[in-house]
């Protein structure tokens, strides 16, 4: 499995258009990516331009699969003008936990 945080950051009064172009790549992915068990679209509590995705990955081919879609190209496009920052994306290790 591998896992991974998204970190993507508006620019200030463009919250609403930024989730809007990731809402639409969590539905791209829900409908057109096998391999991903898990997509998930958050927004930070203290800062509300901020905005993560909790992403996992059954292999390194999903995960690179997932880099050169259609739709990532197209999530591209549509946060110029949107964007405060790049997005910044950090691997993770799973280490121990629990799921219900």
């Amino acid at each position: 499995m591998i896992t991974a945080i998204a970190k993507l950051q508006s620019r200030e009064g463009k919250e609403a258009e930024m989730r809007a172009a990731l809402e639409k790549m969590v539905a791209a992915v829900s409908s057109d990516e096998p391999g991903v068990p898990k997509y998930e679209l958050h927004t930070s509590n203290e800062d509300p331009t901020v905005f993560y995705f909790y992403e996992q990955y059954d292999s390194e081919e999903a995960q690179k699969a997932h880099g050169s879609t259609d739709h990532m190209k197209q999530l591209g496009e549509d946060l110029k003008g949107v964007a405060g920052a790049r997005p910044e994306i950090t691997g993770l290790t799973w280490i121990a936990g629990v799921s219900r």
